[in-house]
């Protein structure tokens, strides 16, 4: 159980969120915090403590007017830490070379391998073939309905009629070498944990997967480690001092089990 650093970058700028506030009409989120920093600051910090395995995300779609910008902001960070950090947002199976060639260690894939709410194999295999399992995350982070948790895509804001299940997770394991996993519903709350959901990972543990949503202390770390049997990394946000939060980033980058 690591920590793994996170760079998320909304309208050109490195910011925090709540998730499930995103929205792509009119660009617009409920900030937690906007870094008067560029990617690269972050970057370059992360390499310098050594932590590997983070991911930048870009936070607006394609067809945003705030793309391009948010787009040289992921790429700014990947130059500053070749190999070290992990990129998503937006990634396909024509695109995600590109960034590979910029420096990602990995590519994160989520909306791309969903059509009409189903699992798209096909594209799975193209992904594979054209990137290879060893260099593809796949997100399947998550908001709770009352039957359990169900994959969301589009940055967030459109529910799939896929579980989070050990069934999901062994379909799709075959396709990538890790999964990234937001509790959305209590990303940027700094609230707690999902233990539901971290359980669900935990009893699977077959590749590694990240943790990520509602960590506030170290008590959250605690309870991530038993719930989820020691086998999730994390990524801490919202409340990292780094960005506004009251969290020991010096500390937390030092947490290791």
């Amino acid at each position: 159980m690591r920590f793994r650093p996170c760079i998320d970058i909304h309208n050109g700028k490195v910011k925090q969120i709540v998730g499930g506030s995103l929205r792509d009409t009119g660009d617009v989120a409920r900030e937690n915090f906007v870094s008067g920093q560029d990617s690269a600051f972050y970057a370059k910090l992360y390499r310098k403590r050594q932590l590997t395995g983070g991911h930048v995300i870009m936070l607006n779609g394609g067809d945003s007017p705030y793309y391009e910008e948010t787009k040289q902001q992921a790429l700014a960070a990947l130059s500053a830490y070749p190999g070290g950090l992990q990129v998503g947002g937006g990634i396909t199976a024509e695109n995600g070379s590109f960034f590979l060639e910029a420096g990602a260690s990995h590519v994160i894939v989520t909306s791309y391998v969903f059509r009409e709410g189903r699992i798209d194999e096909e594209r799975l295999k193209k992904l594979k073939k054209a990137l290879g399992r060893e260099r593809l995350v796949l997100d399947i982070s998550c908001r709770k309905k009352e039957d359990g948790y169900y994959i969301v895509t589009d940055r967030w804001q459109t529910f799939t009629r896929t579980k989070v299940t050990a069934e999901t997770m062994d379909a799709l394991c075959g396709y990538c070498s890790e999964f990234l996993v937001h509790g959305v519903d209590v990303e940027g709350k700094a609230s707690g944990i999902e233990k539901d959901l971290v359980k669900i990972l935990g009893d699977w543990g077959k590749c590694p997967v990240t943790y990520a949503g509602g960590i506030a202390g170290f008590e959250d770390l605690e309870e991530l480690y038993r719930i989820g049997k020691g086998r999730l990394d994390f990524t801490v946000g919202s409340a990292l001092d780094l960005f506004g939060g009251s969290l020991d980033f010096e500390k937390i980058s030092a947490w290791n089990r």
